[in-house]
């Protein structure tokens, strides 16, 4: 039997609460340096920004009371038919756009948003949270195990079809959130080398595009540098997986005896290195599948399978840049990877922002003070910008405190998770940890142009009701699982 609702109340985790007000309260200051016009609207006036976050901010405080009102097994019952219903809204979003029905009107480029009225949603945003309930759902079946094919298919897919929902709207910033929750699939027992071939792929990706122009000599410089990553990431596999270090070091051997004739070769004959490379990693995969077979362990066939994949990927890398990403994506990686100076097209919006976070100097120009904020030279300095204003306004000491915050609030949200008595709880905590890390992540990387500029919002710093709805939702039903913990007779 459960007790009062006073004892939901004493049971609730308050210092999470408390992170919580201090983002939300930094960031509407923030929008208000950002958005405030000393000639128009006052920081109260509901016309401005300012006022309007503040409308959003109090309506989020009426979802945190019905989010805890409502019984905690509420959410994992009805897990599946709320993530169901927010496939529906975003597949309705889908067909509105392409019918063009006014209801999907196009806002800055894309046709992401529900409007009726004065009311205006982004189905996105309430994905997540539906997204991480019914894989909470999951993953907490009796006897659920990760690791069996079956399940980690289906796992997959509930990420996926959201995902690639959303990048039918164009929203790639908003699908890529998605990645997040392969952290929290590690945590419950997905093979930490399908995070690392994921990782591989990011890297070989990065690499191919930066250095596919470069030559060295004849040989094309992505190309190779790709394939020593292979090679060196296989052979090493060798000691981790297979456990066999002997073998490990003659792999190593070979390919760097390989390389050296090669060099020698080189200084007398043209030599593209790309072909030793290639005849490298054919002997590699040849000896590694006799390994196989002599010792009939499969740990070796799966290192030769995974540098096949490797060489098969480098070579789609292309095809994906040239064919799948749109136009304006591939001017903002060439931008970020330092391919193209594009100061007043891709590259304005972070060059503008680097300019704002620079002149806040140690301790800013303070609140309301910021000229390129006041000046409007950083575009959507109120929404994915937002941080330039903190820097700004605030300088090194304020930004670096905004920074420690979020650091604080998603530790504190790892440690809720893992002292969760479910795996429902637990998969859950970590979903909304692993979201939250990959929103700061990209966003701050975004506007310090360490990351490629795909519109991702800060939580609780970037201005819209949908998102501080959707940030806000996600939190608050984790919160209400972690306080029925202990809230029994």
């Amino acid at each position: 039997m459960r007790n009062s609702k006073k004892s939901l109340w004493q049971t609730v985790d308050w210092i999470t609460i408390l992170f919580f007000v201090l983002l939300v309260a930094a960031g509407w200051l923030s929008i208000c340096g950002a958005s405030y016009d000393f000639d128009n609207a006052g920081l109260f006036d509901p016309s401005g920004r300012p006022g309007s976050q503040l409308i959003w901010i109090g309506s989020s405080v009426v979802l945190i009371f019905i989010i805890m009102m409502l019984d905690d097994k509420f959410y994992d019952v009805f897990a599946y038919l709320i993530y169901g219903f927010v496939i529906v809204l975003l597949i309705a979003t889908i067909v509105g756009a392409m019918a063009n029905l006014p209801f999907v009107p196009d806002i800055k480029g894309s046709r992401s948003w529900l409007v009726f009225g004065p009311i205006r949603l982004q189905p996105a945003e309430f994905a997540k949270f539906a997204t991480a309930l019914a894989l909470a759902k999951f993953m907490n079946g009796y006897g659920f195990k990760l690791n069996t094919p079956k399940n980690l298919f289906i796992a997959l897919l509930l990420i996926v079809v959201p995902m690639i929902a959303i990048l039918m709207q164009k929203e790639t910033g908003s699908a890529l959130v998605y990645l997040a929750f392969f952290l929290v699939l590690y945590r419950e027992g997905m093979s930490g080398y399908i995070l690392l071939a994921g990782i591989c792929a990011v890297l070989y990706f990065v690499t191919g595009i930066k250095y596919s122009e470069d030559l060295v000599g004849i040989t094309p410089l992505g190309e190779l540098l790709v394939m020593i990553m292979t090679l060196i990431i296989s052979t090493a596999l060798v000691g981790v997986v297979a456990k066999d270090k002997r073998n490990m070091l003659i792999l190593f051997g070979v390919v760097g005896f390989g390389y050296l004739a090669a060099y020698i070769a080189s200084l007398y004959i043209p030599l593209n290195f790309v072909w030793v490379s290639y005849g490298l990693i054919a002997l590699v995969i040849i000896y590694l599948l006799v390994l196989s077979l002599k010792k009939w362990v499969w740990s070796y066939a799966l290192i030769a399978f995974f540098a096949v994949l490797s060489v098969g990927f480098l070579y789609s890398v292309d095809y994906v840049f040239d064919n799948i990403l749109e136009p304006h994506q591939q001017v903002r990686i060439k931008v970020s990877l330092g391919l193209e100076d594009d100061p007043t097209g891709a590259g304005y919006n972070v060059n503008q922002s680097k300019i704002a976070i620079g002149s806040g100097g140690l301790t800013g120009k303070g609140f309301l003070n910021g000229t390129q904020t006041k000046l409007k030279y950083v575009p959507e300095q109120d929404t994915d910008f937002i941080f330039c204003t903190v820097g700004e306004e605030q300088g090194f000491v304020g930004a670096s405190a905004a920074l420690l915050l979020f650091g604080l609030f998603i530790l504190r949200l790892v440690w809720l998770a893992e002292r969760q008595n479910n795996a429902f709880g637990r998969v859950y905590g970590y979903s909304v940890a692993s979201i939250f890390f990959f929103h700061l992540l990209i966003n701050i990387g975004m506007v310090l142009g360490l990351t490629p500029v795909i519109g991702i919002p800060l939580p609780f710093f970037s201005y819209g009701g949908s998102s501080l709805w959707g940030f806000t939702i996600l939190l608050f039903i984790f919160l209400r699982l972690d306080a029925s913990r202990k809230v029994w007779h």
